[in-house]
């Protein structure tokens, strides 16, 4: 015991000195430099914080007395975590809910408060997720595709394929009126769509502005597809005009949601 308490203090010594050393650095980065999990990171950073010895911030932290000035990437990762706040909130006592290989999709599951609800996903990095009691996480197996951490393939959809889930959380690449919601790799096309499909009552796309009207590689499902879409205040007010019009309910999430 005595000797785990010592690493888990070096460890904390160098994250520090690694954050005095190179600001902005981010919480993703640490664990891949530590090898250890985002949450293991996220921890320490709190302790230290608890220390008086550093301010954290969406996705990093500073020095304490070393002002940090926050960047449009610290912004578009506030405006996710607040996303994923409030699709939590749309989760309810007893629900079931697919969740895609999307990190701001699955960081929602921390935040959900309901009892007895099960998350089916096929996002690898939810082994390490922090989830509450009420919540029980299932993995549809399949093959590994890094750096996400994808479940993909046969084994994967076929396991998909024999569920149904309440609700789906659905994040993506990018979304627009031309090419509806794509993503980057065409492995997870068919699994975004078997999502999408069995839901039996809401399925919500997750996409902060940066991918509003943005179009990637892959389409998952057509615009017409799509009823709800949970997005934030930054996003192209004429594209979600025209969203609208096609009968998606859009949810925003602003700044003054922050204690959401």
């Amino acid at each position: 015991m005595k000797r785990e308490r010592v690493f888990v203090e070096n460890r904390r010594k160098e994250i520090l000195d690694k954050i005095v050393s190179t600001p902005g650095i981010r919480v993703e980065e640490l664990a891949e430099l530590f090898d250890v999990s985002a949450i293991t990171i996220r921890r320490d950073l709190q302790f230290l914080e608890d220390q008086n010895l550093l301010t954290r911030y969406y996705g990093g932290a500073s020095p304490k007395n070393q002002k940090h000035l926050p960047e449009e990437e610290d912004e578009v990762q506030m405006y996710r975590d607040l996303i994923a706040r409030y699709a939590a909130t749309l989760v309810e006592d007893g629900d079931s809910l697919f969740i895609n290989t999307s990190r701001n999709a699955l960081s929602m599951v921390q935040y959900i408060t309901c009892k007895n609800v099960t998350v089916i996903t096929n996002n690898g990095r939810a082994i390490d997720c922090e989830h509450p009691v009420g919540v029980n996480v299932f993995l549809t197996g399949g093959e590994v595709r890094y750096p996400k951490e994808a479940l993909v393939g046969e084994f994967a959809e076929r396991n998909l394929s024999k569920v149904y889930a309440r609700k789906a959380f659905v994040g993506c690449s990018g979304i627009s009126n031309e090419c509806g919601v794509t993503t980057e790799n065409a492995n997870e096309v068919y699994l975004n769509e078997l999502m999408l499909t069995r839901a039996t009552k809401e399925a919500y796309i997750l996409a902060d502005h940066t991918k509003i009207g943005h179009n990637s590689s892959f389409r998952t499902c057509k615009i017409e597809r799509i009823t709800h879409l949970i997005t934030d205040e930054k996003a192209p007010a004429e594209i979600l005009d025209v969203f609208r019009e096609k009968g998606i309910q859009v949810h925003q999430v602003g700044k003054e949601d922050v204690k959401l």
